[in-house]
């Protein structure tokens, strides 16, 4: 199990790394679904992204402290639970809600298998 946790520690640093990064540099077609899809502002989509940045640098550090992965891996499934729901709650169908769920279960997994190791 350690060395699942592991590889999926790894899968969600770059999935958030390049999510984060996206929102960070003000990408045109992902300001534009926060502001017209969802409608939230410019500076929650930065705000998103950073939090995105910083929980992939949490899981990153949590290969040694176990207490960082099990907070980044929180953190992230609360971002994860709000994407689903906003994708959702826009009308867009199951489609487009499943990446951010996907994300949500890996983080999940993780959040719970290093809960027990928490140092």
């Amino acid at each position: 199990m350690k060395w699942l946790t592991r590889i999926l520690q790894v899968v969600l640093v770059i999935a958030f790394l390049m999510s984060g990064a996206i929102k960070l540099s003000g990408n045109t077609q992902m300001l534009h679904d926060f502001k017209e899809v969802y409608g939230y502002s410019k500076g929650f989509m930065y705000l998103i992204g950073a939090f995105e940045i910083l929980g992939a640098i949490g899981l990153i550090v949590g290969f040694w402290k176990s207490k960082i992965a099990t907070l980044a891996s929180a953190g992230l499934s609360i971002i994860m639970a709000g994407a689903v729901y906003t994708h959702l709650s826009a009308g867009q169908d199951l489609n487009v809600a499943m990446a951010p769920f996907v994300l949500l279960v890996l983080t999940l997994i993780v959040l719970f298998s290093r809960r027990g190791n928490v140092k």
